[in-house]
């Protein structure tokens, strides 16, 4: 790190520096996977000092943590203001799936972080684990108010879920975003089987 690189730095706070590095670590470990990112890397392109960077977060752990936990609020703010945009029950439920069509047309869509960061070290990641497995029961639980909002049946919720969750692994697989109006489809189709009004 060159002495301008470190000259430039002093006037930046911790808040500052550690909003640098979990901009730079959400980039790369969406962009590339977790494990593919190390802390070398992750320093360089948030040109911040390694020393700096282990004084702020303490290890790669911790940085993974609150990148996920800023995902989550991210995901969560995104899917709240496309159903509260809707004008009925019904269109607030198909929503979401309008949501994830906009998402999965992003030109850096890389399918689900919390998918991904799971299937890198949900085996060995008792925090990554519980992060993920919290988000995706929050997104089930917010579906199930949805539905219960809407006079539908607790059934209804985890087939809804189910479709959005599938939709986000099949887009990233085929890397096209046209498994959201698949699974809207087939959940317009389940909302009418659950006789829920239009």
């Amino acid at each position: 790190m060159s002495q301008v690189q470190e000259a430039a730095r002093p006037g930046l706070s911790d808040d500052e520096l550690r909003e640098r590095v979990l901009e730079a670590a959400d980039r790369l470990y969406y962009g590339r996977g977790i494990q593919a990112v190390g802390m070398d890397e992750l320093r360089t392109e948030a040109d911040v000092p390694l020393k700096r960077l282990y004084k702020l977060f303490g290890g790669k752990d911790a940085i993974v943590a609150e990148v996920l936990r800023r995902r989550s609020a991210l995901w969560e703010t995104g899917v709240r203001a496309a159903v509260a945009a809707a004008a009925t029950p019904r269109e607030g439920l198909l929503a979401v799936y309008d949501h994830l069509a906009r998402w999965f047309g992003e030109t850096d869509f890389h399918g689900c972080i919390f998918i991904n960061s799971f299937g890198e070290l949900g085996g060995c990641s008792p925090d990554v684990a519980e992060i993920v497995r919290a988000h995706k029961a929050a997104f089930q639980d917010y579906v199930a108010a949805l539905v219960a909002d809407a006079g539908g049946p607790r059934a209804l919720a985890a087939q809804l879920a189910i479709l959005a969750e599938g939709a986000q692994t099949t887009a990233a697989i085929a890397g096209t975003p046209e498994a959201a109006a698949q699974a809207r489809a087939a959940a317009a189709t389940l909302i009418d089987a659950a006789g829920l009004p239009g």
